[in-house]
C-alpha cells in the first residue's frame, strides 16, 4: 500500500513538471502570454484535476460535475496544459494557445473551451461566480464542489472581500477558494510614492488573519508538494457550515531557476536562449529539486 502511494505521488510530480513543459513550450511558441504565475500553480491545477475534481472529460457540462473557476484568468495557460493532458482535448492543440480563432485564448472562454466553467480575465471577478455557482448547487439539491483559485495580488480587489462576506452568510461549506500566494504581483511588491513621501505598497502579508475575520475556515499547505496538496484539498470537502480558503504557499516561476521568485517573468517573451535553458530545468529527475 505505500509503495502504491509513493507512485501515486510520483506520477503527480511528473504530471506537473509535464505540465510546467507545455507551458513554456505553448508560451514560446506563441511569443506571448503569462508564464510565472501558471509554474506557481502547476502542482495544485494536477492535482486538482487528477486526483479531487469529480469531472468527467468526455462530458465537459455534466450537469453533476464540480466546478473549477480560475479567477487569476491570465494563468489560463497552466489550466490549458491541465485540461489536455486529462482528456478535454488534443495536447497538440496547445500549439495555437492565443493564436486568432483558436479555441485556447491568453484568458479562458467558458462559450469555446471545453472544461472552463467561467471566462475570466477581469482580476477579482472570480470568487463571485463560485459562490453562485456553491448557492446553485445547494438550491438545486446537488452535491457538486466549486473551486476557485485566487492570485495573491488580485485578492486586494475589493469585489474579492465582498464575495467573501456573502459565502459566509451563506455558509457555503460547497466552496473552497485557493490563494495561489507567491508572494509576487505583476510588478512586484514595491514601494509607491505617496503625497510625496516613500511608503510602502499595501501587500497582503498575513492572508490568514483576513480570511479568518471575514468567518472563514483557513487551511495552510506547501503548493509544491503533491502530498500536502492532496491531503489538504480532502480536508477542505470535510469542513462543514463554513466556506474554506486554501493558503498555497507557492513560488512563481517554480521549476525553472532564473525565474524563480521573479516578478519580470509575469509575463515576458522567451528568447530562444531562454527557452533551452528552461527546458533543460524542466528536464530533471523527479527529486531533484
Amino acid at each position: 500500500m505505500h509503495v502504491a502511494v509513493d507512485e501515486d505521488l510520483r506520477a503527480l510530480r511528473e504530471t506537473a513538471r509535464q505540465v510546467r513543459r507545455l507551458v513554456v513550450q505553448s508560451v514560446y511558441r506563441a511569443k506571448a502570454g503569462h508564464l510565472g504565475g501558471p509554474l506557481s500553480a502547476a502542482d495544485v491545477l494536477t492535482v486538482l484535476y487528477f486526483k479531487i475534481l469529480r469531472i468527467d472529460p468526455t462530458r465537459p457540462d455534466w450537469p453533476d460535475r464540480d466546478r473549477f473557476i480560475l479567477s487569476k484568468g491570465h494563468s489560463a495557460i497552466g489550466l490549458y496544459a491541465v485540461l489536455a493532458l486529462r482528456g478535454y482535448f488534443p495536447v497538440e492543440e496547445l500549439d495555437t494557445f492565443d493564436e486568432i480563432d483558436s479555441r485556447l485564448q491568453g484568458h479562458p472562454d467558458m462559450t469555446r473551451t471545453p472544461g472552463i466553467d467561467m471566462a475570466t480575465g477581469s482580476l477579482g471577478q472570480g470568487l463571485s461566480p463560485g459562490i453562485g455557482m456553491a448557492l446553485g448547487a445547494r438550491l438545486q439539491g446537488k452535491d457538486f464542489h466549486t473551486w476557485v483559485m485566487l492570485g495573491d495580488g488580485e485578492i486586494q480587489e475589493g469585489q474579492i472581500w465582498e464575495a467573501a462576506l456573502v459565502a459566509e452568510r451563506y455558509r457555503l461549506d460547497n466552496l473552497t477558494a485557493i490563494l495561489d500566494y507567491n508572494g509576487l504581483q505583476q510588478y512586484g511588491w514595491t514601494d509607491s510614492i505617496s503625497n510625496g513621501k516613500r511608503s510602502p505598497r499595501i501587500s497582503i502579508e498575513n492572508p490568514r488573519r483576513l480570511w479568518e475575520a471575514w468567518g472563514w475556515n483557513v487551511l495552510e499547505m506547501n503548493g509544491h508538494d503533491v502530498g500536502a496538496i492532496l491531503a489538504t484539498c480532502r480536508q477542505a470537502l470535510e469542513m462543514k457550515g463554513r466556506p474554506t480558503i486554501i493558503i498555497s504557499h507557492s513560488i512563481k516561476g517554480k521549476g525553472v531557476s532564473y525565474m524563480e521568485n521573479d516578478y519580470n517573468w509575469h509575463s515576458k517573451v522567451l528568447t530562444d536562449a531562454d527557452f533551452e535553458r528552461a527546458m533543460s530545468d524542466l528536464s530533471r529527475p523527479l527529486g531533484d529539486e
